[in-house]
Order: C-alpha cells, then structure tokens, then sequence
C-alpha cells in the first residue's frame, strides 16, 4: 500500500513505503468505518488476530484514523479531550507500584495496565492517581504517544 502524504499527519511518521498488514486493515476498515477507532476496539483487534498493539496503532495510522476513548483518559473525549482526573487520595499501594514502574520519571502505558491488572483496580483508576502524583504517562501502546 501507497500511502498518500497530502492526507492528515498520522501516516506521515511512518514514511510513504510503509507495509500494511492486509488483516489488521480489513479489521480496521470494518471496525471503524468512520475513521475513530476506540483504544479497547484497537486492542481487541489486536487480540483477535494475534499481533501487537503498536503494529494495529501503525496501521490505523497509515489509514489516517483517529484514536479515541483512550482507556486511561488521556486523550479521544469530546468535549474536553481527555477525561482523567485527580485522584482525591492515592493508596500507598498504588503509589508504590506507580513509583517502581517509572522510566525517567513518566509510568509507561504498559506499565499503567500492569498496576492495573496486577492491583485489581481500573486503568483509570491508575492514570488519576499518576495526575495526583504528578507523573506523565508515555509510551502509548498504539503509538498514539
């Protein structure tokens, strides 16, 4: 696949020559025929067909689609964009967990749903405290940042 670069940014991070894994498309394109594809929508795709999350983010990209509803509140919410917020008090526990996963001072996405898994908490639950504690989160698992 050709990407066309006179379209919006997405692809362009990824360069003209870009593969595209025919799958992933076809999944996309049914999924999200608006162009929006929601994060939990992205990972169950990628679920289904057994690839990474950053390869079905790649090719959303490529497809110029736009990723909402991430599952940590950070981005994709109308009207306000992102939705976390403070969390009113943060467990020892989670602060400790937070404060072990950091990289450089920022808690990894992945790391974020670690805690979440491994605690027994909700993603968001992890990104509200990290707003509280005032640690970033990067390294979206979609690429998306």
């Amino acid at each position: 696949m050709t990407i066309e670069t006179t379209k919006p940014h997405f692809a362009r991070k990824h360069g003209p020559e870009t593969p595209v894994d025919p799958r992933i498309e076809a999944a996309l394109k049914q999924a999200a025929p608006a162009g929006k594809l929601a994060c939990a929508v992205a990972f169950k795709i990628a679920s289904d067909l057994n690839v990474e999350p950053k390869e079905v983010g790649r090719v959303a990209d490529l497809l110029e689609m736009r990723m909402v509803k991430c599952q940590l509140g950070l981005f994709g919410y109308q009207p306000e964009k992102r939705i976390v917020k403070p969390a009113r008090i943060v467990p020892e526990d989670l602060e400790q967990a937070i404060k072990e996963m950091l990289i450089d001072g920022r808690l990894p996405c992945p790391g974020a749903w670690k805690i979440s898994r491994d605690l027994g908490i909700r993603k968001m639950a992890v990104s509200s405290a990290c707003e509280t504690l005032g640690i970033k989160i990067s390294s979206c698992q979609l690429g998306a940042f």
